[in-house]
């Protein structure tokens, strides 16, 4: 049985991966706002956030419910570029890491790659060697990470300007469109991907529609790093995690599935109970050491008990602010990444540093490597069907 969480909680009344390589950087500067006045309502202002290096203008819309909540989010990247949330005492703070400029995302994607809070596609995870066979045709993406393609290659859909259209019908909403063209980074047909971020009363949420003219494989996610005592602050270790799954996909060094479910029971990766992520991250044990080979890590999908978009997927608590939140997915799996391979990053938002385990991402996905995996959910994407994904971030404060 699924076991459910059981901290009280009250709700506030708001609103993995490792690195890859990537294109250079280029000059950015963000505009001002265009309204900096609380809203009576849901609302979306829209705002300069630089150039890039071809002249190409960013856009950032703010999304405002009304009710004390904000989130920002770019249209190059479809970046959550910021998500502003009260604490139990009414605090409001920014729980997704980023960077203030343009520059500061340019930057990363040329050196640590972390991804920030952008949309992953067309093949969110890893896909072994980048091969892979459709109807007997072999694909080759390529390859940026040990050998292996992550996150689509290394000009995936968080490298992309997205066109950008705000909502109408008196929701904080954005909608993001993007076209990969037939061939882009390997992948067959011209994917037509569109993404729509809404704030709702307590939370934000992303509902994913794609089609394609060809055969083709897709697994779209968000790689938001989140840290609900605010961005910035030392660690997550102290955060409590609870993922109803009593599975995972089991992986070799590489990170790469092996094709077999293996219980969690009995490992580190048992989050059916609230369980701290510090409490375990240091076990000896292989799949930690090989998720971060020097301290141990989370860097794995689980296999989730029950998907849906009214589902607990994963809830996580932080004791300081209060802040719980409760994610939940149409997707078949759910990957725990705890900021492994980030050491130091100097110069995010508001001049803060980011450092190793201060933050975590929650991705939800269908499996790695599912186009070389017979067993496991079909990410196969044929003309005339329509890929959809509903994956939703809510909030709310522990008594």
């Amino acid at each position: 049985m699924r076991s459910v969480v059981m901290a009280a909680v009250v709700a506030v009344g708001v609103g993995g991966c490792s690195q890859a390589s990537a294109p250079d950087a280029g000059k950015s500067e963000a505009g001002p706002e265009t309204s900096a006045t609380p809203a009576a309502g849901p609302q979306v202002t829209e705002s300069a956030f630089g150039q890039l290096p071809d002249g190409r203008a960013v856009k950032k819309y703010t999304l405002d419910n009304g009710k004390g909540m904000t989130a920002s989010i770019l249209s190059y990247g479809g970046i959550i570029q910021s998500l502003d949330v009260p604490d139990r005492n009414g605090k409001v703070d920014d729980v997704v890491l980023g960077y203030d400029t343009l520059e500061g995302y340019l930057h990363d994607q040329a050196t640590a790659n972390t991804n920030f809070g952008a949309l992953i596609g067309r093949y969110g995870n890893r896909i072994a060697r980048g091969r892979f066979s459709l109807d007997g045709k072999a694909y080759q993406i390529p390859p940026n990470n040990n050998g292996n393609a992550l996150h689509g290659g290394p000009e995936g859909f968080a490298t992309k300007l997205w066109e950008a259209t705000p909502g109408t019908d008196g929701t904080a909403s954005v909608a993001l469109h993007y076209r990969s063209t037939d061939g882009e980074m390997g992948f067959p047909g011209n994917l037509d991907v569109t993404v729509v971020y809404t704030l709702e009363a307590d939370g934000l949420k992303l509902d994913y529609k794609a089609t394609t003219d060809k055969p083709t494989v897709l697994n779209l996610t968000s790689h938001a790093y989140f840290n609900l005592a605010g961005a910035g602050a030392a660690s997550v270790l102290d955060h409590t995690v609870q993922i109803n799954a009593a599975n995972y996909t089991a992986t070799d060094a590489e990170l790469i599935p092996t094709g077999k479910l293996a219980p969690v029971e009995g490992t580190p990766l048992d989050f059916r109970t609230p369980t701290a992520i510090g409490v375990r991250i240091h076990d000896d044990s292989i799949d930690l050491k090989h998720a971060e080979p020097k301290q141990g890590g989370y860097d794995f999908n689980w296999v989730l008990d029950a998907p849906g978009a009214d589902t607990p997927a994963v809830v996580v608590s932080e004791p300081t602010s209060g802040r719980v939140m409760t994610v939940s997915t149409t997707e078949p799996g759910m990957q725990l990444y705890t900021s492994n391979f980030i050491d130091r990053i100097d110069g995010g938002k508001g001049g803060k540093t980011y450092l190793h385990w201060s933050a975590l991402a929650l991705e939800a996905q269908h499996f790695p490597d599912s186009p070389n995996q017979s067993g496991f959910p079909s990410t196969r994407l044929d003309p005339g069907q329509t890929y959809t994904q509903t994956t939703a971030y809510r909030f709310s404060v522990a008594k």
